[in-house]
């Protein structure tokens, strides 16, 4: 009994040898190929157009474009974050303008009105870049993430 697993082993053996020799010569087999073409590529081709680079070249333009789309968008989410506070706090400036007014007190000085200027522009200005995003000019009372996201969502 012992003499027959043997004999089976071994011949199992010899089958795993003979394909890992196969494996192997046809592994050397496609290095002999690529070198080969790539020779050739060489000789026919001028360096900036050879079309094994061309390729790999293509490939990770590819690969780097989906992480700079993710990048644009995560860089896009913190803008509108921005733009979002910056809302409440005009709304909050105006809240307290109001408010100084009602109780007597002195406004707010001119040296912080043209800070409040550049920054209604940047919003106004991004609500229109937005806007502009999604291709028509509605109400301009509408909510700024909801055109953003309609503007996101159109562009994938």
């Amino acid at each position: 009994m012992d003499d027959r697993r043997r004999r089976q082993k071994q011949q199992q053996h010899s089958a795993v040898d003979e394909v890992m020799n196969l494996m192997i010569k046809a592994n050397r087999d496609l290095s002999i190929v690529q070198r080969r073409l790539d020779q050739e590529f060489q000789a026919t081709y001028p360096e900036h157009a050879n079309p094994c680079k061309l390729v790999a070249r293509i490939k990770k333009i590819q690969e780097d474009l989906v992480s700079l789309k993710e990048l644009c968008r995560d860089l896009l989410k913190e803008k509108q974050d921005l733009i979002d506070k910056a809302t409440t706090l005009v709304a909050q400036r105006n809240s307290l303008q109001r408010l100084l007014a009602s109780s007597g007190l002195p406004l707010i000085d001119d040296s912080d009105e043209m800070a409040y200027t550049h920054l209604n522009q940047v919003i106004n200005e991004w609500a229109d870049h937005v806007r502009g995003k999604k291709g028509d000019e509605k109400e301009s009372e509408e909510d700024i993430n909801q055109i953003l996201f309609s503007a996101i969502v159109r562009n994938n």
